[in-house]
């Protein structure tokens, strides 16, 4: 119906007095006092979507916009936030997914797509090259995955249904996928054969997970703060950790990093802080005290001691000793931006994405910036850095995902 059309008239043809005789049906008064607010609800609701609109507008003009753009490359395809993005490990090519239920293959020197991954039918929140670059993974939040052959035609080599998804990556040393389930259960695939094997969920998501480096383990953290180490050949877990407010955690873990020797994982969480966890099970824990922890790193691969990094919602990144598991600095931010993700840089560096755009770099010596990245719009929902060639991607909120050259 168009607008302020008026409703229709409370009357009927009565067929024994014929068309021209209209009788009505209720009084007559009542039927126009109708029809008037009616037509003033509609005018309201014009007004309202006017003001909407100039709110919309209003937004736009307030939206941050950066005084320079630092990236090499913008990759613009995308018609909604973009989630997730992976760097090939050879070859000059990234993928990036996003709300608008695509994923696309492109260029990393030129930014020209090379190939679109249609078929999702949810926001793409998961993508990775395999360890060799052979195969791509993409997985929505519905938990449909599709792998392709990363050869000129992109050829689909397998793809699989899960039910929702919270996370998807590939091994580092063979061709098996692992993904986790929103009720818990973690899928181990070899592809492009599909042969399958399935960690027993407990009806609590899987919402972090991390390899053990030397491929055999993984660690994974649930949404009510339950820790697990399963061994990857066996099936099983060999270190349940149950929900624990002094040791452990008892809220979601949405974070994790291992050291190098895989001897200790450090997980954050949404009740605000960080737990050191080694082979039999909890040995300390950071507390920010700055609200929920959204990043965690440990062992930075360059410096002489063995340090974390938080960074928390609030804007709070801080080094930490982990042997004596206290504070070393508190990372300079003048801002206060929130932190949506941290990984080591070269020459001691820790990058972290933030809320509003801004790619921020610190001395981890010193807590010192050392410089920012600029150029995207609105909140970084991903990174990704190759040391080899000291290039990061960064996907956001803005629609956009570029490419940086570190300094």
């Amino acid at each position: 119906m168009r607008e302020n059309t008026p409703p229709h008239s409370s009357y009927e043809l009565d067929a024994d007095e014929g068309d021209d005789e209209l009788i009505y049906v209720g009084d007559a008064d009542e039927v126009l006092d109708q029809w008037e607010r009616d037509m003033n609800e509609d005018v309201d609701g014009d007004d309202d979507e006017e003001a909407g609109a100039m709110a919309d507008d209003e937004d736009q003009e307030d939206a941050y916009v950066p005084e320079r753009d630092d990236a090499l490359i913008t990759f613009k395809k995308h018609s909604g936030p973009v989630f997730c993005g992976a760097l090939h490990p050879s070859e000059d090519l990234a993928v990036t997914g996003g709300e608008d239920d695509r994923a696309f293959i492109w260029n990393t020197k030129t930014g020209e797509n090379v190939f679109e991954v249609t078929g999702h039918t949810d926001s793409v929140i998961a993508c990775d090259f395999s360890f060799d670059g052979t195969f791509v993974a993409t997985g929505d939040m519905a938990g449909q995955i599709q792998v392709f052959k990363t050869t000129k035609d992109f050829k689909k080599v397998w793809d699989f249904s899960m039910g929702d998804m919270c996370w998807l990556k590939w091994h580092f040393g063979a061709h098996v996928l692992l993904a986790g389930a929103e009720s818990g259960e973690i899928y181990v695939w070899r592809i492009p054969s599909g042969d399958c094997k399935v960690m027993q969920g407990f009806g609590e998501k899987c919402e972090a997970a991390k390899l053990s480096h030397d491929g055999k383990k993984i660690a994974a953290g649930y949404g009510n703060g339950a820790f697990k180490i399963w061994d990857i050949k066996t099936n099983a877990p060999i270190l349940d950790i149950a929900p624990n407010e002094t040791s452990g955690h008892i809220s979601n873990i949405t974070c994790m990093s291992m050291d190098k020797e895989s001897h200790l994982v450090l997980t954050g969480s949404e009740e605000g802080k960080a737990v050191i966890m080694g082979p039999a099970g909890p040995v300390g824990t950071l507390h920010p005290d700055d609200g929920p922890v959204e990043a965690v790193a440990i062992d930075s691969p360059d410096f002489e001691i063995k340090v974390a990094a938080t960074g928390t919602l609030n804007g709070k990144v801080t080094i930490w000793d982990v042997a004596r598991q206290t504070a070393r600095v508190e990372c300079e931010d003048h801002n206060r931006t929130g932190v949506t993700k941290l990984l080591w840089g070269k020459d001691c560096s820790l990058i972290g994405g933030t809320l509003g755009g801004v790619i921020k770099v610190w001395d981890l010596r010193s807590g010192a910036l050392k410089y920012e990245l600029l150029g995207h719009r609105n909140d970084i929902q991903d990174m990704c850095y190759d040391v080899q060639r000291n290039l990061l991607l960064s996907t956001s909120e803005d629609g956009t995902a570029k490419i940086f050259h570190l300094q």
